[in-house]
């Protein structure tokens, strides 16, 4: 039983980024399927694929490399975890790698990046930073 899904869906796209696999599979939740749709708006991921399977809907994410096979996706950090949550207000929402990276962060408006949540005024709880 894993106690924060959000981490260990980070540790499964970093672990498989590092030794350069094509795809990575996990079980579906609403959270990690949102977080993952930012992924792939951002460029970090190709594609997804969220299967119907029983008893756990499962998703595949698929990730991105560029010319030389380095990995798109090269870090990742949790920032909110179950044991102290971290939240953000709408003027002190953080940069990430000064700019070249993305912020994730959970709003009343649903899960989205850091620069949209600043452009609709909104704080929110920070899940995680990807770069």
């Amino acid at each position: 039983m894993v106690n924060d899904p959000i981490a260990d869906m980070l540790a499964r796209l970093s672990n498989a980024a590092a030794i350069r696999h094509l795809q990575v599979a996990m079980p579906a939740s609403k959270m990690r399927v949102a977080i993952a749709k930012i992924l792939k708006d951002e460029g970090y991921v190709e594609k997804l694929e969220i299967t119907k399977d029983k008893p756990q809907a499962q998703l595949r994410v698929w990730l991105r490399y560029d010319a030389q096979k380095k990995p798109i996706l090269s870090g990742v950090k949790r920032i909110s975890k179950p044991g102290r949550r971290v939240y953000t207000g709408r003027l002190e929402v953080p940069w990430v790698r000064h700019g070249l990276g993305v912020a994730i962060i959970s709003t009343t408006r649903g899960v989205m990046t850091g620069v949209r949540a600043k452009r609709m005024g909104l704080g929110g709880e920070i899940l995680c930073y990807v770069w």
